[in-house]
């Protein structure tokens, strides 16, 4: 837990430094980006993601004031709401990949050589399987 800390916590703030927003706001749009035709129900990007539903809401209200987002009704009976990536939300997502992706290098895989990043993805899939998965 202490190592997760150490190198998220450089990550954020690389991101920071950047002038790029936190870490979770990349969760939410690369699982919008991922998803067909860029659009979740809220519920779905709390599953693919760590953010508790509560946070979530607050998240996606900023990153909607940030035009990243957009909340829109379902056509099927207009109650629940879809969210839905922007392309100012793509193209943030892409700006913060562009400093994700090279905090991680820095602060993980320069660390690791490949046999040892192999083995520690490895390890954390073991680790993070269900414990309905493990048995099969």
């Amino acid at each position: 837990m202490r190592a997760q800390r150490v190198v998220l916590a450089a990550i954020e703030q690389d991101l920071k430094a950047a002038g790029l927003p936190p870490l979770g706001w990349y969760d939410v749009l690369l699982e919008l980006v991922r998803a067909q035709n860029g659009k979740l129900r809220p519920y779905e990007i709390e599953e693919r993601t760590l953010l508790a539903q509560h946070n979530l809401s607050r998240l996606i209200d900023r990153m909607e004031k940030d035009d990243l987002v957009r909340r829109e009704a379902f056509a099927e009976d207009g109650r629940g709401r879809w969210v839905t990536v922007t392309e100012t939300g793509r193209a943030m997502q892409s700006r913060m990949w562009s400093v994700y992706g090279a905090a991680i290098q820095t602060h993980l895989g320069e660390k690791l050589d490949d046999a040892r990043a192999d083995q520690l993805a490895e390890l954390l899939a073991v680790l993070s399987r269900t414990p309905s998965s493990s048995h099969t």
